[in-house]
């Protein structure tokens, strides 16, 4: 996918979402749910104009965000060498963000009852079984990825633990859209969040040990 053509996509996905909003405004009620605890259940409302712009008004800064990244990343960090994986990835991110907003919305409109876990959870593990089918094809940057200080020093560190953390990620997400469909306890969910994240960040400093190891500096 080439850039204009996710620019294009981002576009699109940020009107949907605006016209989404204009389409149900009037069926929305005067207070609309738009922050939930980790139970699923709301605490926090905002009134219905700004439940409809919000989230439209972060898809769009969150595009430029990603459209303007890649220009000032310093040499030699560049993400040009996976671009292709870049633009997925900024359609991807603008996609959930588009799925959240129909869920909040939704949510409002008794779509989904009280709980709203259950569409967020799904909704993230899809993001993080798609991110996690490509992390692995990324290299070395700022901005993308498992950036340890072992990752960032070794482009043989990053490698091994962006290919381990792509199967902990997806393996994650698949896990998440199952709790989501299913139902799942908040503990459950955390450890699976977690021992996703924390497993390539442990092995990163073990792989980085095995090959460059920790040598003292010229002098010592």
């Amino acid at each position: 996918m080439s850039s204009r053509p996710t620019q294009w996509i981002s576009l699109l996905l940020c009107m949907l979402a605006l016209s989404f909003g204009a389409l149900v405004y009037g069926d929305l009620p005067e207070q609309v749910a738009t922050h939930f605890n980790l139970a699923g259940e709301a605490d926090d409302w905002s009134d219905r104009l700004t439940a409809v712009l919000m989230m439209p008004a972060v898809m769009l800064l969150t595009w430029l965000l990603l459209w303007g990244l890649p220009k000032v990343s310093p040499t030699g960090w560049r993400v040009e060498p996976f671009a292709p994986i870049w633009n997925r990835v900024q359609v991807a991110i603008l996609g959930f963000l588009l799925f959240i907003h129909v869920a909040v919305l939704g949510h409002a409109l008794g779509w989904w009852g009280a709980d709203m876990g259950r569409p967020v959870l799904v909704g993230v593990g899809l993001l993080l079984a798609f991110l996690g089918n490509y992390l692995g094809k990324t290299t070395r940057n700022f901005f993308l990825g498992i950036r340890t200080p072992w990752t960032l020093a070794s482009d043989e560190v990053w490698r091994r633990t962006h290919r381990l953390g792509g199967w902990t990620m997806t393996m994650a997400g698949v896990g998440l859209v199952v709790m989501g469909l299913f139902g799942a306890n908040e503990i459950v969910v955390a450890v699976v969040i977690g021992a996703a994240a924390l497993v390539p960040v442990v092995y990163s400093f073990f792989a980085y040990r095995a090959i460059e190891g920790f040598k003292p500096p010229p002098g010592d």
